[in-house]
Formats: C-alpha cells, structure tokens, sequence
C-alpha cells in the first residue's frame, strides 16, 4: 500500500495563549480537508475537546477529535500518543491532514521525537510545530530574566520560586517552533507589539517565522502545508531539559497541579465572573476553564481564565438528556491550596 504521508501539524503554547481558539478557527476553514485533532487536555476535565466538538465543522466530526487525558503528552508518548496515532492510521477514511494540540505545559520535543518510530514514520510527518503566544502577558513582563526583581517579589509571592522552570517550558516551546504565532496583539500598542517580538527573539538561537493574530484569527493556508519535516531536525531543536539531563531520564511536571470544582447552577455569571477574578489573584491561579449553568438558558457558558483576564460566552444548547452544571478546571503551581481555593470558589455559586 503506496500512500503518500500523512501530514501531522503541532501546536503547542504556553496556558491560555489561545491555541483551543486558533484550532476552533482552523476548522472552519480547512477548504474541505479532512482532519482528525488529537487533543491533550491537563486536568480532568476535558474542556478544549468540548469547546471543539461544539464547531460543528463537517470536515473535523466529533468521532475525529480525539482526547488524550492521562497526563502531558510529552511524558506518555510511548503509553498514549503512539496507541492512539496506529487507531487513527488504521481507519478505513484516513485523514488529509492531523492537528494535535498540545497541553500548555507539554515540551513539544518528545512529540516530534515521536515521529520517528517505526510505525509512525512511514506513514505521518510533522508538516510543522507551530508556538501559540499570549502577546499580551509577555509584553507584561511574565517571562521576565530579572533575578534580581524575582527575589525582591519572592518574599511578597513564593510561587515565584516556580517562575524559571515556567520560562525554560516557554522558551523550550519558541525553540522547537517552525512558526510562532504572536496572538492577542489587539490587547497591545504598537510598541509594546515590538517589545514581544523583541523578547521573543531574544529567547531562542533559531529563528523561526513570526506573525501577528488576533482571537486566534490565522487562515489554514498559513497553519496548513509547511512541510518543514520537523522530525528530522529535532536534535537541533533541544530542550533545557533535554541539555542538562542527556542521561534519559523523564522529566516531570510536579510544578504543577490541577483539580475540578463542581457547582450547581449559577444564577448571577457577571457576579460570579467578578468574584472568581478576586479568587484567581489572591491564590495566584494560572489557569481555570469550564462550564456554568445559568438557570433559564438553554445554553452553556464556557468560561476561560487566564490570570485575572477572563472570557466568557455561551457556546452551545445543552444536549438533551445532559446533566447541567458547573464544572471547573484549576490549574496551578503545586504549592497551591487546594482547600483555600476549592472553598473560595464554592462559596460564590
């Protein structure tokens, strides 16, 4: 069987940078190819694969959208990634082309390294990684290499003490990147837009392709038909991890932790969304996404948290037969309290 390879698009990001949105967007306008989205939610609930299922693309059905929910996708290539991508190659109908979403969290190196087994190589390659950026919070300092103002806020915020991992994960994202995606510039002026593109170079040896978007708004003829190959050149693409421990020994994300709050139903949003932004500072969340229930809508509100910026729409009708409810994704450093921040958020519904 002569078949030409599948092409396989990575796109990888640190939270919240938009990368659910962008492939949202991508879907609509594929021009008729067929694509099958693997997605690697961290955390229990599978929020992106709902927000995506509910595109109602033709080309991408829901049987084509596939969750990978047991862990970072970079630490269960070999026990998740490589089962899941011999299922999808030995469909009848194979797909045109494969996205796969990343955690926010993920090194994308062991990914494209994936490429390269046996059963996989023949068939797939990686048509290219594309690096979704939150423009915004890097123009806010987030990623910031000032020691010495990291230790003067160290004694306000011991979560700082996490903030070098975090910029090394980010760094590692730019540095295996074939094109970097600079989102959410509407939020920047233009030279707080040429601040981020200059601390982006900055971060990386290799200068990959940048570009600006708005709400994740790229056509698929820019995300779609790179044909770079990437897993060809990953060892030129290496991780700080991967340059400080070459003895093979797996990384881990124990930084990090994540837990789901469930509500009833909520009946002033705007109330909540305000109040949930004053429990988001004061436990310094990273990340919170998920589903409200609003008595007397028929539809869903999906709700995404980035730091004190949070978004909120209703996304699609309750499906009949589905239980509503409220269901929340936390994500944060591991020195988090869960307790704290379970009872702060229980106690606003």
């Amino acid at each position: 069987m002569n078949q030409q390879k599948i092409p396989a698009t990575v796109i990888t990001g640190f939270l919240g940078a938009g990368k659910t949105t962008m492939i949202r967007n991508l879907l609509s306008n594929t021009n008729g190819k067929k694509i099958a989205l693997i997605i690697n939610e961290f955390g229990d609930l599978g929020v992106d694969g709902e927000v995506l299922k509910g595109c109602g693309a033709e080309n991408c059905t829901e049987d084509d959208i596939i969750e990978l929910t047991n862990g970072c996708i970079c630490c269960t290539v070999a026990d998740d990634f490589i089962p899941t991508m011999t299922k999808l190659l030995e469909r009848e109908q194979r797909p045109d082309h494969i996205v796969i979403e990343t955690s926010g969290l993920a090194l994308p190196q062991p990914l494209v390294a994936a490429f390269n087994w046996p059963d996989i190589r023949t068939q797939v390659t990686v048509d290219g990684v594309i690096t979704v950026v939150d423009s915004a919070a890097v123009a806010a300092g987030r990623f910031a290499d000032d020691h010495g103002a990291v230790e003067a806020r160290r004694v306000e915020d011991e979560s700082l003490d996490h903030e070098s991992p975090i910029e090394e994960l980010f760094e590692d994202q730019l540095t295996c990147a074939d094109l970097i995606v600079l989102n959410k510039i509407d939020l920047l002026d233009t030279a707080g837009l040429g601040r981020v593109r200059d601390e982006v170079a900055s971060r990386i040896a290799r200068k990959p392709v940048m570009i600006e978007a708005r709400n994740g708004e790229v056509p698929a003829s820019v995300l779609l038909g790179l044909g770079v190959g990437t897993e060809d050149d990953v060892a030129n693409r290496k991780s700080h991890h991967e340059l400080e421990h070459e003895d093979g020994v797996p990384h881990d994300h124990d930084e990090f932790d994540s837990f789901v709050v469930e509500l009833g139903p909520v009946a002033d949003p705007a109330t909540f969304v305000d109040a949930l932004k004053g429990v988001i500072g004061e436990h310094d969340v990273l990340r919170l996404k998920g589903f409200v229930d609003v008595p007397g809508k028929p539809m869903r509100l999906q709700l995404q948290a980035v730091g004190s910026r949070v978004d909120h729409y209703f996304d699609r009708a309750w499906a009949p037969g589905e239980a509503r409810g409220t269901r929340l994704v936390v994500i944060g450093l591991h020195d988090m309290d869960e307790a704290a921040v379970r009872t702060a958020i229980e106690a606003l519904a």
